[in-house]
């Protein structure tokens, strides 16, 4: 039942602005929150990449958030836009199956 799955909330920077938690993480997440509650989507748990470039999947948040999607966790996944959870490099976003408030999986 899609009630008892996971609402993934992906946040990404890449530079650190030295602050425990960067200003842009704090509004990512305002933002974010915002939407899962005004759509009323169920179970919303971040997933956080602070400091961490774009241009690796080698990022914990992204990692423990896509084991989540694998292991049938997680029903959604939104992010405020798709840079923060696709490669840079990427060519064709749409083909690795993301697509950001609304971006939904």
């Amino acid at each position: 039942m899609l009630k008892d799955k996971i609402t993934a909330l992906y946040c990404r920077l890449s530079q650190d602005d030295g602050l425990e938690e960067s200003n842009s993480i704090t509004n990512q997440k305002n933002i974010l929150l915002k939407y899962v509650q005004d759509n009323e989507f169920p179970n919303p748990q971040f997933y956080i990449d602070d400091g961490v470039s774009g241009t690796t999947f080698e990022r914990d948040g992204f990692k423990a958030m896509m084991s989540d999607i694998e292991a049938g966790k997680v029903s959604t996944v939104i992010t405020k836009d798709d840079c923060v959870i696709i490669e840079r490099n990427t060519e064709d976003p749409e083909k690795c199956g993301f697509c950001g408030v609304g971006s939904v999986f």
